[in-house]
């Protein structure tokens, strides 16, 4: 938090006044820089009972190279559940419920760190980064039974699934990222950039990715036919994903399934007691229908 908190000090210093390369390039780290939290020792341990494997992707974005990328599975059983974390977070955040869904002894569940989070390297991170890698983990353990993504990695799950021939037989969602470019707006707004610098970042996201950010919309990337069983949490007064985006989404695709655990708050829910149960009885369902 201490770089991001020198980020957000050094934009509001400058980013103010005129356009310029330097406002510019300091804009993509503070949209881009993804804070890191250290481990507590009860996710240090759990993480070392996990089985580590690595995966290398290319980032073509920020560094031109490619990233190690640390990913983890816990369990044998022939039911596999990968998920996918969220911004500023890591696979050890879902240490509890990691836990609750070993409790059945088919499932082995797989989770990684995505580029620029946790332990995987990488400076900056984004959505498209986050979906390749969470394609490179599906590349070597398999196609899922079960997908689970948080925030900024359900966003990511829907890029991943869209580009595969195979898809889970239950997509969970939890908090998604609907709106990438209002977020982006919300970023800079909150710390007093100018409209002009943040015409200028857009514009310098177009350039870098060849796509404005307001194509990265849930509503068009998730073009998946009503046949996908998709289970959706969240919180109607989640203060980082607004009620009205989701709701409209939601509208649109009306066949996802959905449960509302209001004040869960938008990163806390994943280590909501409630929503671990609801998604341990969602899985058992779904394999035990497919078994």
């Amino acid at each position: 938090m201490k770089t991001l908190k020198q980020i957000v000090s050094q934009v509001k210093h400058i980013a103010g006044g005129p356009v310029s390369t330097q406002v510019t390039d300091l804009l993509w780290k503070l949209i881009c820089y993804s804070p890191k939290m250290p481990l507590r020792l009860r996710q240090e341990q759990f993480l070392n009972k996990a089985e580590q494997f690595k995966v290398t992707v290319c980032d073509k974005y920020f560094t031109n190279t490619n990233l190690t990328i640390n990913a983890f599975k816990w369990g044998s059983g022939p039911n596999k559940i990968l998920i996918t974390h969220g911004w500023g977070s890591k696979a050890a955040d879902f240490t509890e419920m990691i836990t609750a869904l070993l409790e059945n002894t088919g499932n082995q569940v797989i989770a990684f760190d995505a580029p620029g989070c946790g332990s995987s390297e990488g400076d900056l991170s984004s959505i498209l980064l986050i979906a390749e890698a969470a394609e490179a983990v599906i590349q070597k353990i398999g196609t899922p039974d079960v997908v689970i993504g948080h925030s900024a990695g359900a966003m990511a799950n829907v890029v991943t699934l869209a580009k595969l021939s195979a898809l889970p037989r239950l997509l969970i969602s939890i908090t998604p990222m609907i709106l990438l470019h209002e977020n982006f707006l919300r970023t800079m707004e909150t710390a007093g950039v100018s409209p002009e610098n943040q015409q200028g970042f857009l514009k310098s996201f177009s350039e870098k990715y060849g796509r404005w950010p307001a194509s990265f919309n849930l509503t068009d990337l998730y073009q998946f036919s009503a046949g996908l069983n998709h289970w959706l949490a969240y919180d109607p007064h989640d203060m980082t994903l607004p009620d009205e985006y989701l709701q409209k989404f939601l509208a649109v695709h009306p066949e996802i399934r959905t449960r509302n655990y209001e004040d869960a708050g938008h990163a806390a829910i994943i280590k909501n007691s409630a929503l671990i149960n609801d998604v341990v009885a969602e899985i058992s369902t779904i394999l035990a229908e497919n078994s």
